[in-house]
């Protein structure tokens, strides 16, 4: 590795490793949310905009993954149709209420918001929608970032049930280059998605112990087929993108 390599993935793993223990009772509060959900056959619904979509099609058909898990996603507010109008959208009161309303999330269901500045209209209307379902509401951010950017309005963090700050700098950047004084290296989606992936592990062991865990298998691999096939058939009635 090159001296920025590696400094790259020693800033990330110091972080990975601090919240083992920072969040490590709020992650435990996660699991026990959507285990609850779960075992109530409510879903768990996953919104973020911009680069915080991706944690959503993280969750989303994953191998290794539940299919409790449901994906809010609507072009405008992702990138690849347009990243500079995603950021004026994502920043535009009332845009998610007609979104959201494609899914039918019930009283009793999870909502994960993720967003990492935190303050952003479209991430903090999702979450108010959320609590007025009456879904528990979970969010992913950066305390830090979503203070330093607040100035006065209201924070993502002020809104969930559950508050997972997965600790990045304000600009998310961790890397100094040499001539610029612009950083590099952002670190909130490899954080965020480490999260996840960790509470539903979590989620995963105490529903197996129920004798019911809705896990993928990866299409390649024998019996994925037969297993998938009845997961899809058991959840797509409240999944519209399987």
């Amino acid at each position: 590795m090159t001296s920025m390599t590696d400094g790259y993935f020693d800033n990330l793993i110091k972080r990975l490793t601090a919240l083992k223990t920072d969040i490590s009772a709020q992650m435990e509060a996660a699991a026990i949310a959507v285990t609850a959900a779960a075992r109530s056959d409510n879903r768990v619904y996953i919104f973020g905009t911009g680069h915080s979509h991706v944690m959503a099609e993280e969750m989303h058909y994953r191998a290794g993954g539940l299919a409790i898990t449901v994906p809010i996603l609507a072009a405008p507010i992702m990138l690849h149709e347009g990243a500079i109008a995603g950021t004026a959208y994502e920043r535009t009161e009332g845009i998610v209420a007609p979104i959201m309303d494609r899914y039918n999330i019930r009283p009793g269901d999870v909502l994960f918001v993720i967003s990492n500045s935190g303050v952003n209209a479209a991430p903090l209307e999702a979450a108010r929608i959320g609590r007025e379902i009456g879904c528990t509401v979970i969010c992913i951010t950066s305390v830090a970032y979503s203070t330093a950017s607040a100035a006065g309005r209201q924070r993502l963090a002020d809104l969930a049930d559950i508050v997972l700050d997965n600790g990045s700098p304000p600009g998310d950047a961790v890397m100094a280059v040499a001539g610029s004084e612009l950083k590099v290296g952002p670190v909130s989606t490899a954080i965020g998605v480490t999260i996840l992936n960790a509470i539903f592990v979590d989620v995963a062991a105490r529903l197996a112990a129920d004798g019911d865990a809705p896990i993928y298998l990866s299409a390649n691999m024998p019996g994925a087929k037969e297993i998938n096939r009845k997961l899809v058939e058991r959840f797509r009635p409240r999944n519209p993108h399987l």
